[in-house]
């Protein structure tokens, strides 16, 4: 930890640099590229649902991910990733009428997706279409099935808060588990499984967490005063919101009308902290509070992850700001890439298709350096469509007015399907 902020990012640098030049001489080593050919990706977006808040940064970013590699790797090589958006709503009726003609249009070689909406309506088409679904939030319990054709760069919700409370419950100290309540919503499977995958965490590990009440609201909720006094009084010490902004607003609107500002709320990077406090008024109003994820927080310190967005913003006119939406869809197109490549590279650049970008996906083994720190290392299997071997999650909190860093790589327990 006596690394100065300069030798970090000189550090930072040289790593970024190494990096896209070994993923470069990958693709220039494959027989015989010549002309240029153009892959298509077609990208699920929310512009107009539940999400089209945070969507601008998520988007840019995934797209800008797509301009970097597009020049420095798939140039030298002859071939071109092209992603075109469609706005699905985040609704599961929405995206399986739309999918049709995304895949007739563009013969994708591999969707991009937002969470459980998209995996619902698409999961069991993916197979006969051979196209690789890459979403970018993290899994879910309905799709732990073995030979899944949707992939999530990090594992379940459930697995990510689990290794939150295993370590807030571990700096508490004590016997006593955490009491915490879960405010979620039955409008979508994803918010449903998250709930799910937490009861089930809890009832294996009554030692570290205890569920006081999981109260279910509408999906843009105004007013949860009366829900969270109820869990108050049963002595919930965590209100866990990983449903939407929308949610977090109304909660600590309702734990500062009851006094009780002092209770934390638990979010995850699509209603993170800096965005959740931005849509009640400012960033002080989370104080206290946290954020997991398997990505990295996308605070102020000097790390190899914000010196890449820096460069796709100085160097590929990048519209969008630096937050955990961004990084998410980094992360969504870092994958995206590495894993065209490695099957570019097998095929010489030549006739790519969905299918050969799932292979690569199952057979290759990801450095957390070739995604410059935004991901963590990573290996899939057959077993799940997230890896499920060796996971790791970073806490961000507000303290003092300030977004930082709480704790960094903390492992993820082991949970049991749901």
């Amino acid at each position: 930890m006596s690394m100065t902020n300069k030798d970090f990012r000189a550090r930072a640098r040289i790593g970024t640099q190494l990096a896209v030049a070994a993923a470069a001489a990958a693709l220039l080593s494959a027989p015989e590229v010549r002309a240029q050919t153009v892959y298509n990706v077609a990208g699920i977006a929310d512009f107009t649902g539940p999400y089209a808040d945070v969507m601008k940064d998520l988007a840019g970013c995934r797209k800008t991910v797509f301009d970097w590699w597009n020049e420095e790797v798939g140039k030298p090589a002859g071939v071109a990733l092209r992603i075109k958006d469609f706005d699905g709503r985040y609704d599961v009726a929405q995206i399986s009428s739309l999918w049709p003609g995304m895949k007739s249009e563009l013969n994708p070689v591999a969707a991009l997706g937002l969470g459980g909406p998209d995996v619902a309506a698409l999961a069991q088409r993916l197979p006969g279409d051979k196209v690789p679904l890459i979403n970018a939030t993290a899994g879910y319990g309905f799709a732990w099935k073995p030979d899944s054709w949707a992939f999530n760069a990090r594992p379940t919700y459930a697995h990510e808060v689990a290794a939150f409370y295993t370590w807030l419950q571990q700096q508490r100290g004590g016997n006593a588990p955490l009491k915490i309540a879960v405010i979620s919503s039955e409008v979508s499977p994803a918010y449903v499984d998250i709930h799910k995958g937490t009861q089930q965490f809890a009832k294996d590990n009554p030692k570290i967490l205890e569920i006081v009440e999981t109260v279910y609201t509408e999906a843009q909720p105004t007013d949860l005063t009366q829900q969270v006094n109820r869990v108050l009084r049963k002595d919930a010490q965590v209100l866990q919101v990983l449903n939407n902004t929308a949610s977090v607003v109304a909660v600590r609107r309702a734990l500062q009308a009851l006094g009780k500002t002092d209770i934390p709320i638990l979010v995850s990077a699509h209603n993170s902290l800096p965005a959740s406090g931005k849509a009640i008024g400012d960033l002080n109003q989370m104080e206290g509070s946290f954020e997991v994820y398997g990505l990295a927080v996308p605070s102020d310190d000097a790390t190899s992850a914000r010196a890449f967005f820096d460069k796709l913003r100085t160097g590929y006119k990048l519209q969008a700001g630096f937050t955990t939406p961004c990084v998410m869809g980094m992360a969504q197109g870092l994958l995206t890439v590495r894993a065209f490549e490695a099957a570019a590279k097998a095929k010489g650049g030549k006739g790519v298709t969905g299918a050969d970008v799932r292979d690569a996906l199952l057979s290759q083994s990801f450095p957390s350096e070739s995604f410059f720190g935004v991901l963590p290392a990573m290996k899939f299997g057959t077993d799940a469509p997230f890896p499920t071997q060796g996971n790791s999650v970073n806490i961000g909190t507000v303290e003092k007015g300030k977004y930082r860093l709480k704790q960094a790589s903390v492992p993820v327990p082991a949970v049991n399907k749901w």
